[in-house]
Parts: C-alpha cells; sequence; structure tokens
C-alpha cells in the first residue's frame, strides 16, 4: 500500500518508511527514476536487518508520486526531499544520494544543519543541467529549449526519449553547488565508477576537491557503470553508510581526507 506526504507547497508524495534505530538513513533516487530501484530496494534490505531507520520516496512527478514530470526542476524536488525529512523521521539522518538525487542531497546536507549527520554520494550528478547546456546539447537542442520550452531526449535507459524543459536548465542555475567552496561538517563518501558514461569520473574528483568536510573520501570503482548496482557496488554502497556511522561516532574533527582506488576484478 502506497503512502502519501502533502508537502507545504501542496504536492503528494509516496513514500515507504521503515521505524528503526537512528541515525536515519534517507535514499534520495536519479533523475526519473524511482524508490523501486534496486539500490533503493536493496538498502531497505539491508536497513533492516540491522534495525536501521530507512526512509525512501519518489520526487513530484517520478513514480507514484503525483504531478507531471514536465513540471518539475531542482528547487521543486528539493522542496520534496526536505518536506520527507522534516515530517517522516526524528533527529539526524544520513543521506544516500544516487546521481540527481547526490545534488539534491548536497542541497540539504549544506542547508539543514545537525539534521544531516553524513552524506554518501553515488555516481553523485551536482549541476549537471548546466554540464549538459554547456557540453552536451547540440545548437539545434538548444535552439529548440528556448523556442518550444522544452525538447525530448534520447536515452540509454527507456526506449522513450525524455522531456528536458527550460525551466529544469534556468532552475538549475539557482541550485549550483559546484560554483565554489562546499562546506558539509560531516562525513562523507564518494562513490563512482570508473566506466560511467553519464556522469564521468571527472565530476566526481571535481566534487571531491569542492566539498569541506572533517572526514572525505572517494572511491573509484574500475569498470562500475552509472547504474552502480550489480552485488560488489551494492554492498560498497552498504559499507559506506557503515564507514559514516563509525566516522560520525568515533573519528576525530580533523581525520584527513583521501582517495582509495578499488577494483572489481
Amino acid at each position: 500500500m502506497t503512502t502519501f506526504l502533502t508537502t507545504p507547497q501542496g504536492r503528494h508524495i509516496a513514500y515507504h518508511h521503515t521505524p528503526g534505530k537512528g541515525p536515519g538513513i534517507v535514499f534520495l533516487g536519479g533523475f526519473r527514476s524511482d524508490m523501486t530501484g534496486t539500490k533503493a530496494q536493496a538498502l531497505q534490505a539491508w536497513a533492516e536487518a540491522a534495525g536501521r531507520s530507512f526512509l525512501r520516496f519518489d520526487y513530484s512527478g517520478h513514480g507514484q508520486s503525483h504531478g507531471a514530470f514536465v513540471d518539475g526542476a531542482i528547487s521543486d524536488w528539493r522542496e520534496d526531499a526536505a518536506a520527507v525529512i522534516e515530517v517522516l523521521t526524528e533527529g539526524p539522518q544520513i543521506l544516500v544520494g544516487s546521481s540527481m538525487g547526490g545534488w539534491i542531497a548536497l542541497l540539504l546536507a549544506r542547508d539543514l544543519g545537525p539534521r544531516i549527520a553524513g552524506f554518501v554520494g553515488i555516481a553523485a550528478a551536482p549541476d549537471f543541467t548546466e554540464r549538459m547546456w554547456e557540453a552536451e546539447l547540440t545548437l539545434a537542442e538548444r535552439t529548440t529549449l528556448l523556442e518550444d520550452g522544452v525538447f525530448l531526449r534520447p536515452t540509454d535507459y527507456d526506449d522513450e526519449p525524455y522531456p528536458i524543459t527550460l525551466r529544469l536548465i534556468e532552475d538549475g542555475r539557482h541550485n549550483l553547488v559546484m560554483n565554489g567552496p562546499l562546506h558539509l561538517s560531516m562525513p562523507v563518501r564518494l562513490l563512482q565508477g570508473s566506466a560511467d558514461t553519464d556522469v564521468p569520473p571527472t565530476v566526481a574528483i571535481s566534487l571531491f576537491h569542492q566539498i569541506s568536510s572533517p572526514d572525505l573520501r572517494l572511491t573509484l570503482v574500475k569498470d562500475a557503470d552509472h547504474r552502480f548496482s550489480t552485488p560488489p557496488c551494492l554492498a560498497m554502497i552498504a559499507e559506506a553508510i557503515e564507514d559514516v556511522i563509525r566516522a560520525r561516532e568515533a573519528l576525530p574533527v580533523d581525520h584527513p581526507v583521501g582517495l582509495k582506488i578499488s577494483n572489481l576484478g
């Protein structure tokens, strides 16, 4: 049975919350993804086995949540995420953000203070709308966007192209996090596949240098792609969360940052 939360903006957000001990885990999915994906389901199973609170949800216009996808943008989806965290969770939360969810989680980690106890990014895609506009769209696609307000972009993940709106691009510019130092007073783990063609490793490395954190580590996984959903990758996500929990409880504030290179064999 699907449960819904009505946000202060009047949007109806589908969610699934498993109660348990804290700090809780909140999973933030990617662009056009939903809470029934492999990573969300695997993390829920892991959290249930550990007796830990876990929350997954669909942004407005995604999955089972109400609204049209073309009406949404980063600001809306950030509001959705902030609302479910504020209403449905108690105490500190560790945010696990996949792809676009990594961008939204970074905004929340920056802005919500002590409610956020840690951040795990999985092929995090901060500022992807700006990179799309500057480096990926053709002149014809930009022209269509400016004239029509939307264009349909082919994708490797679906048979049908998906809409990119001018509002999504313009709103993204009001939510950039890679345009200056990003101060996060919490442990941070970044997981990135070397074979990711949607969010290349250079994005993760740039984010690694942008973030200021008492405990920051980047794990680059050879041959892992953007889905990051193989059994070894799923195990790495759970391990990263456990590492953030340990770091939060035990590591000194001045623990050094580092880069770890992993090979799936």
